[in-house]
């Protein structure tokens, strides 16, 4: 990875993983990778065998490569990044804010 790129503060992750573990020790676990220093994990899909769930990360320096990694040792995958954070600072705008392609 060049030097020049900016640190990531901020990943939105959709991930599929099976139900064991459970969000808390996967959490917990994920917690422990590379730059994170908060976490929210939120499950919104059940079937059978997986859970999908959305991971929120924040930290000063994510390492996304060791966040992956982390979320495929468990047996899990993901899905799609949905938003990232670079720079210095975290963004105050939200998506939610935007409607018919105008800001409200």
């Amino acid at each position: 990875m060049p030097k020049n790129n900016k640190p990531i503060k901020l990943l939105v992750l959709d991930v599929l993983k099976p139900h064991t573990p459970n969000i808390v020790k996967f959490g917990q676990a994920l917690s422990k990778a590379n730059g994170i220093e908060n976490a929210d994990i939120s499950v919104y899909a059940v079937d059978e065998k997986t859970e999908t769930v959305k991971v929120v990360l924040e930290g000063r320096n994510l390492d996304f490569d060791a966040i992956r990694n982390t979320i495929e040792e468990f047996g899990a995958v993901v899905h799609s990044v949905d938003k990232v954070a670079i720079g210095k600072k975290l963004c105050s705008f939200q998506l939610h804010e935007v409607h018919h392609g105008r800001v409200v």
